[in-house]
């Protein structure tokens, strides 16, 4: 039994690096930010106060999932920006099932990932429930206007990153970082190496 953490900086690659450990190990992926979106397009929100409960019930119905695995001894993966206050919610659980976790770290060039961040923000492909703070589903008459864009300016990315912890978040002590900055140059194959060697360790 083990879990996998699957965390880093935001556009850095998360849920393809989560869904390529799962399809390899034959693993269930449970995403915050999955869940988050069910709960935009079911539940909605009428404010950014309402937005911000909405990600908090889905860091909690993550961590109901993840104990029912823990309990019934399953292994599984956990895809999330995890930062330096997700910590006390983990260990809680590594503590009260006996749960070795393992740390996948995703990385790299700030200045290139933020221009990621960016064009992710602005790609019709991206929930509309991350993009938009003031309601969702959006009214109407706001179909008619240019869609509006979140964005935050470099500094301000950067020192998210730094104060949250998004790249240095750990527990355990075991840890993988992964460089993003040019998914052509990510070995998997190593990737999964190291996993395997951590795994014959721990079961």
């Amino acid at each position: 039994m083990y879990f996998i953490l699957v965390t880093g900086i935001p556009a850095a690659g998360k849920s393809t690096m989560a869904e390529a450990v799962s399809e390899r190990l034959k693993l269930p992926v449970i995403s915050k930010d999955t869940i988050k979106e069910l709960l935009f397009d079911h539940v909605g929100f009428q404010s950014r106060a309402e937005k911000v409960n909405l990600g908090t019930a889905s860091m909690e119905i993550m961590y109901y999932v993840a104990g029912q695995l823990m309990k019934t001894g399953q292994p599984f993966i956990l895809e999330n920006n995890f930062e330096y206050s997700s910590e006390d919610g983990i260990k809680n659980l590594m503590e009260k099932y006996r749960y070795p976790a393992l740390t996948i770290t995703l990385t790299g060039d700030y200045k290139v990932i933020y221009q990621r961040f960016l064009e992710r923000q602005s790609s019709p492909d991206r929930h509309r429930g991350h993009v938009v703070n003031d309601c969702y589903p959006e009214k109407k008459e706001n179909h008619l206007k240019t869609p509006e864009v979140k964005t935050i300016s470099y500094e301000s990315f950067v020192r998210g990153i730094e104060r949250r912890g998004f790249d240095a978040f750990c527990v355990d002590g075991r840890q993988i970082k992964v460089d993003t900055t040019d998914f052509s140059k990510i070995n998997m194959e190593e990737i999964f190496s190291q996993i395997a060697a951590w795994k014959e360790k721990i079961l």
